[in-house]
């Protein structure tokens, strides 16, 4: 077996001429002194909500004083504060005043958020109010996690940037030369190019000699083959988030109120029958009571239109579709178990949600002080079915492991999201039915073969020190169809990417309205039927962009 220099040497060989490569292979980086500091940091970073009122630091439009917007009206209200919904307020704040609340705190100055060095530390540490993520147990018994601050999860997640299909965007029915403007106006402020470390590098190697080709070195669009994605960490090592982009907007027509979480919404007769139309929000501080409630509205149309303007859930795929049925829209019977008035009985609320299933394989018999690295390669292959990427992950304070995970972008297996309770800061329940359809299963035995071939690569079985093929415990050696279906069934994981619950044609229609009432549309994943592109974050903020603009023209020609 060779030496460490000597497989460093073997692949540095292959890897000369190529522009990403900053760093010899095979070094393990020592990162037991970060480690300590994190201990420290987290001692001394309790991440609690701002003290109530205008925060240090922030633009004066941002505020955690429920006080400051209580009673008040405004032309939209954007309820969440995520990755689509930062975009879209500040796009309406150009021509309208806009309320965009957020249950979490800001992101701003947390190096939890910001220091690439501490990825994945918010998903170690949470509770069940104030941490930056809040983990949840889908009733498939997968662990999981949502954005709770300003940013949603493009503040907690591994900032991979990859653009949706061309086919998505067709079958979407999109406008393609919008879209591509709004996909560029992110990429703009927010999108850099990575530099890749050791093990990205000899990942994307082991991809190449896996026949996941063609080698389409740095591009941000979905495409067959291995590639360089976008990153939202800069040369510094610093985050980006969604949040960055209120920056765009008018900062004299938005108010940001942290910290509060909007219980539901507030109906009134529109006057054309039983139809009702949204007109304002109940909310709570996220630290408080929810039963201490505060109201906000909408504006009432101007002397010289009859054009309300909306509020806009925009609080992800758990979320979304959560506040609709606190709001008393959703199935009737599920409703009236909660004592919830009816509002409209619209059966397809929290239906067909789901997640993509994922594999993962470690490369580490036991864990590791290593620094902590998000995905910065991708291997799309089997026509668009499968999706590779590889990280460092941290499982706890101390330590943390190497991993490939491969992801199925279009499973056929539904489920649903109902509430479990009353209380809109606590999770609904979700399940998701991971490869329940005998479609998933097949697909998923095809997925860990090709990560089997990815793991056993030359590159990647050089850089571990394995040579030929993955260790035992790495990657059992199931040969028959039967043994395979079960490591997928035993193991299955989630790739975050969980989406649906208010899909367009279900719950909302194209101009993303919500069905049955006026003055409510759903504008963010929950509309979603699969997953865009390799990581659905690009097109989330693209879409707040986009459906920012398409309600601007659609006032602008209602209004003459």
């Amino acid at each position: 077996m060779r030496t460490e220099r000597q497989r460093s040497k073997h692949v540095l060989i292959k890897l000369q001429g190529r522009r990403y490569h900053k760093f010899a292979v095979g070094r393990t980086d020592n990162s037991h002194g970060l480690l300590i500091a994190v201990g420290f940091l987290l001692l001394n970073l309790h991440v609690l909500p701002e003290a109530e009122g205008k925060v240090r630091g922030l633009p004066h439009y941002m505020t955690s004083d429920v006080k400051e917007v209580a009673g008040k009206s405004f032309d939209y209200i954007v309820v969440g504060g995520g990755t689509t919904a930062c975009p879209l307020a500040a796009t309406l704040s150009e021509n309208f005043s806009v309320l965009l609340v957020e249950r979490g705190g800001s992101p701003f100055g947390n190096p939890l958020v910001t220091d690439k060095s501490y990825y994945g530390l918010s998903l170690v540490q949470t509770d069940e109010y104030t941490s930056l993520a809040q983990s949840f147990v889908s009733k498939d018994r997968v662990q999981n996690y949502r954005g709770r601050v300003l940013g949603g999860s493009s503040a907690i997640n591994g900032g991979f940037y990859s653009r949706a299909s061309k086919d998505f965007i067709k079958r979407a029915r999109w406008d393609e030369e919008l879209v591509k403007q709004a996909y560029e106006w992110v990429e703009s402020k927010l999108v850099f190019v990575p530099e890749l470390t050791s093990w990205q590098t000899v990942v994307e190697l082991g991809l190449l000699e896996s026949g996941i080709l063609p080698n389409n070195a740095y591009n941000l669009e979905h495409i067959e083959g291995t590639k360089v994605g976008g990153t939202m960490f800069d040369q510094c090592g610093k985050r980006h988030t969604s949040a960055d982009l209120l920056e765009e907007g008018n900062p004299n027509n938005i108010i940001v109120l942290l910290n509060a979480t909007v219980n539901n919404i507030i109906f009134c007769n529109n006057g054309k029958g039983n139809e009702s139309r949204a007109c304002g929000i109940r909310f709570s501080k996220s630290d408080g009571s929810p039963n201490h409630i505060h109201e906000a509205y909408l504006s009432k149309p101007k002397k010289d239109s009859s054009t309300w303007g909306d509020v806009i859930l925009s609080a992800g795929a758990l979320g979304s579709p959560q506040i609709l049925l606190l709001s008393g829209i959703g199935p009737h019977e599920h409703l009236k178990d909660f004592n919830i008035p009816i509002t409209v009985d619209l059966k397809e609320v929290g239906q067909g949600v789901q997640d993509n299933p994922a594999i993962a394989v470690f490369f580490d018999t036991m864990p590791q002080k290593r620094l902590p690295e998000p995905p910065e390669v991708v291997g799309i292959a089997d026509n668009f079915r499968v999706i590779i990427e590889a990280g460092v992950i941290l499982i706890n304070l101390n330590a943390s492991r190497m991993r490939i995970t491969a992801k199925m972008a279009f499973p056929a297996s539904q489920g649903k999201l109902e509430l479990n309770n009353t209380d809109p800061r606590r999770n609904p329940s979700v399940e998701f039915n991971y490869l329940a359809k005998e479609k998933d299963l097949e697909q998923c035995v095809k997925m860990v073969r090709l990560l089997h071939r990815v793991t056993k690569s030359e590159s990647v079985s050089l850089f571990l020190g394995i040579k030929s093929k993955p260790q035992e415990n790495l990657m059992p050696r199931a040969s028959s169809d039967k043994e395979l279906r079960k490591l997928c069934k035993n193991n299955v994981r989630t790739y975050y990417h969980y989406h649906g619950g208010c899909a367009v044609g279900s719950v909302v229609g194209e101009d993303y309205r919500v069905y049955g009432v006026e003055g409510l549309r759903v504008i963010d994943g929950s509309t979603f039927r699969e997953s865009p592109g390799t990581n659905p974050m690009a097109t989330l903020l693209m879409l707040g962009r986009y459906q920012g603009i398409k309600i601007l023209e659609q006032i602008k020609e209602t209004s003459g």
